[in-house]
């Protein structure tokens, strides 16, 4: 196929229009968190099918590339052409072309949302508490509840003692169980500042009566004050919600819905924009687990509502796509749709209170294929072959490569094939999750080269007799290229990655032109 290209200038007016367009990054997520244009999408070639299926779940929408310039878009797109993708361009020149165009270029993860919590805390300046006066109301003994915003995983790497994991969304769901006294300070804690300022924000949206504070700059700003962080605390059930308190929930998402005036559905109309042709149409159930499990929604995707704020662009690939949040109550996609319109989605809220027992939407089959691994092979037959000289590539991530590793087997990425492998070559073992292996796949059968599944099981390949070092290995920045390095070890006691994380945060307003900060919209949240 011939792939077509656009002007970094053209490709910047494109992304403003209002249409909707998906534009992704197909550099691996170094790459990607050295630095991006604002909206790009990470889109890692390494796992290009799988994620872009996820990200862009329609054939026919529209699809930009970027690169490094180095041809690996170009690459991206007959990969992705393969899928089932019909409208597929690239950027001439890449990011250098991009950079020297004079537009923006971005370090660091989920900058949007990132940018939309500093324009919150600009525009609607939540109440802050510093870590020393946090400090000093716990050595005092004094009443406040204390809740840390981000998902389980994270607050088990590390909280301040006596946080409450109860993620955005979550918490103003379930308010009235998790703190009974309207007059009890409430003090919202995550990891930097999207999350706290945030969450802070929902508890305002819905008029709850308790002094409500953010922790300025969360638990880095506790770890720079010269505070203990803890380390490896599970997190407690959420608290459940008696009658009174699921309809306190109903009745404010009935209040926010008409003061913001956000769209609500019922499953039949849910199920019409679904099958609406030309237009992308996510289904996000923001239910907790066993919610979920009790009253499911097949092919609707789980998010947790403060999740897919503060990361969008994991979740959705196509600016100005369509959202529909599947709540019980309707409080927590109330507020995610909230943030979502202001990220310029269009969200719907989806109340199965409000709907029938037998009444519930489903997700029409995709026309998109991604490819599939190639035939399975068990360790011991595997270990036979690479004696016999056949070549085992690691596919896996770099972190789990750093915990063990075959003897032999050599780490790459999809991106070094087929050139990694010597010339002549014609079988190969791919050693690695059906993601990585299938689409490492791709580019070993255009060289004609044949490979077998080697899944990734320690154990077996261990009794199969395939040597195993199990010695912890650090992988090097330039090697492992899989993994966002930017000022990645802030949450690990270096004080300088904190500062200079905090300190790009509070910088992304500045760095926005006129057409990227027209982008956002207002979120209509009432003076506390």
């Amino acid at each position: 196929m011939s792939v077509a290209s656009v002007t970094a200038a053209a490709a910047k007016a494109r992304l403003h229009e209002g249409e909707e367009i998906a534009f992704l990054d197909v550099r691996e997520a170094a790459a990607f968190g050295q630095g991006h244009p604002l909206f790009a999408v990470p889109c890692p070639f390494s796992r290009l099918e799988a994620a872009a299926l996820a990200l862009v779940p329609r054939a026919d929408c529209p699809v930009l590339l970027i690169d490094d310039g180095d041809g690996l878009a170009e690459k991206a797109a007959r990969r992705l052409a393969a899928c089932g993708y019909t409208e597929i361009v690239l950027i001439a020149g890449g990011l250098p072309a991009w950079d020297a165009a004079g537009f923006g270029v971005f370090a660091g993860v989920n900058v949007p949302s990132k940018t939309l919590g500093e324009l919150l805390e600009h525009d609607h300046h939540p109440a802050m508490i510093d870590a020393a006066t946090l400090a000093r109301w716990q050595r005092e003994g004094r009443a406040h509840a204390f809740f840390d915003a981000r998902p389980p995983a994270e607050y088990a790497k590390m909280r301040i003692e006596g946080a409450r994991c109860v993620p955005n969304g979550e918490l103003a769901h379930r308010v009235g169980a998790a703190v009974p006294d309207t007059a009890t300070p409430i003090v919202i804690t995550c990891a930097g500042r999207t999350r706290g300022i945030v969450g802070a924000l929902t508890l305002r949206a819905i008029g709850v009566p308790n002094p409500v504070y953010a922790l300025e700059n969360g638990t880095q700003g506790w770890a720079l004050a010269g505070l203990q962080l803890d380390r490896g605390a599970q997190a407690d059930p959420l608290p459940e919600l008696d009658p009174s308190q699921a309809q306190a929930s109903r009745d404010g998402a009935a209040r926010l819905i008409a003061a913001a005036q956000l769209s609500t559905l019922t499953p039949r109309a849910a199920q019409t924009l679904l099958q609406e042709a030309g237009r992308t149409t996510f289904l996000f159930d923001l239910r907790n687990e066993a919610e979920r499990a009790a009253r499911p929604v097949p092919g609707a995707i789980p998010a947790l509502a403060g999740q897919l704020i503060q990361a969008t662009d994991q979740y959705v690939g196509v600016r100005h796509g369509r959202l529909i949040l599947i709540d019980d109550t309707g409080l927590r996609a109330a507020l995610a749709a909230l943030f979502l319109r202001a990220l310029g989605f269009e969200p719907h809220v989806l109340a199965l209170d409000n709907a029938e027992e037998i009444d519930i939407p489903a997700v029409p089959t995709p026309a998109l294929k991604a490819p599939a691994p190639p035939p399975a092979i068990d360790a011991r037959a595997a270990w036979s072959l690479a004696q016999s000289g056949v070549p085992v590539l690691d596919l896996r991530a770099s972190s789990d490569w750093e915990s063990w590793r075959l003897d032999g087997a050599r780490w790459v990425l999809r991106g070094d094939l087929p050139g990694a492998l010597a010339k002549g070559t014609r079988r190969a073992i791919l050693l690695g999750d059906a993601t990585a292996v299938a689409a490492a796949t791709c580019e070993l059968q255009a060289a004609g080269i044949a490979s077998c599944w080697l899944q990734p099981d320690l154990d077996s390949c261990a009794q199969a007799g395939w040597p195993v070092d199990r010695v912890r290995r650090r992988m090097g920045r330039e090697a492992a290229r899989d993994r966002v390095w930017f000022v990645h070890d802030r949450h690990d006691g270096n004080a300088e990655a904190s500062r200079q994380y905090l300190a790009w945060e509070m910088g992304l307003i500045d760095q926005l032109d006129e057409s990227e900060r027209a982008a956002f919209g207002w979120v209509p949240i009432a003076p506390a």
